[in-house]
């Protein structure tokens, strides 16, 4: 087992054992020992940077197969959620992040990952799309977190059933954040593909087009969601069937094709 192997195992590890802290805490009278749990998981997100770093980045090459970019999300994903833990209280979302992204390194031991691209041929207004997207991509998967922590609240609350939401925050303010970071996340959706138009000349090429059809078709959910919850009042099984809806098109949009690609016809 090479260095590399090591750090993905020792990431495994990490997140598996942060999961379940949380989820054991999650159940006893005084709540998950938050403290432990995020030193666990900031272990492993050193560990996982660590194995990413070794292989996106190869002497003159860029390594942006399409485990490499799921790795990556996954990265961004867990470190953001751990940053909010340390001011928040997100423990439901907790156990999910850290469990998916525990899984996907064991995923990760068992998958071949050859696909390079040159550094000089990444342009600088494709480096910022691409960046922009990810980042988009995931911020506005953790409002799709964010909106199931909503909905589990919400029906805790409306059964009586008080025991079991003690450990979580209040649900307006859990609403209110899931908000903003539907904002920030559609805002930055709407950015990426403005570039993507303006700057692109590959943006309505055949071979991308379903991406840009199936993101624009997102960042319409998530537009018209934002608007409905403040004009209208939406929220609760609208608002998370459209952010939902929303989450599994754009990641069609970015994943499906090059899952077919470098999977199914390899």
């Amino acid at each position: 087992m090479d260095f590399y192997q090591a750090s993905t195992v020792f990431t495994l590890f990490a997140y598996l054992t942060a999961a379940v802290i949380i989820l054991k805490g999650l159940f006893t009278e005084k709540g998950p020992n938050l403290p432990i749990v995020l030193t666990v998981a900031i272990f492993g997100i050193a560990t996982h940077s660590y194995a990413l770093t070794h292989s996106i980045i190869s002497l003159n090459h860029l390594n942006f197969s399409l485990p490499n970019v799921i790795t990556l999300v996954c990265l961004l994903i867990t470190a953001t959620v751990t940053i909010v833990a340390m001011r928040f209280k997100i423990h439901l979302l907790l156990p999910v992040t850290y469990g998916f992204s525990a899984l996907w390194q064991l995923l990760l031991l068992f998958i071949p990952n050859v696909d390079h691209t040159l550094l000089s041929t990444m342009t600088l207004v494709t480096a910022t799309h691409i960046i922009i997207s990810l980042v988009a991509y995931c911020i506005l998967v953790i409002a799709t977190l964010y909106v199931f922590q909503v909905k589990y609240i919400n029906s805790r609350l409306k059964g009586k059933v008080l025991s079991s939401i003690t450990h979580l925050p209040p649900l307006m303010q859990v609403e209110r954040q899931l908000f903003l970071i539907l904002t920030l996340g559609t805002f930055a959706l709407f950015i990426s593909q403005l570039i993507g138009f303006l700057f692109l000349d590959s943006y309505f090429a055949l071979v991308h087009l379903h991406k840009t059809i199936l993101s624009l078709i997102a960042l319409s959910i998530f537009s018209v969601t934002l608007w409905g919850h403040f004009q209208l009042g939406w929220r609760g099984h609208k608002v998370l069937t459209l952010i939902t809806s929303g989450t599994v098109l754009l990641t069609l949009a970015y994943f499906g094709s090059r899952f077919v690609k470098e999977f199914l016809l390899s």
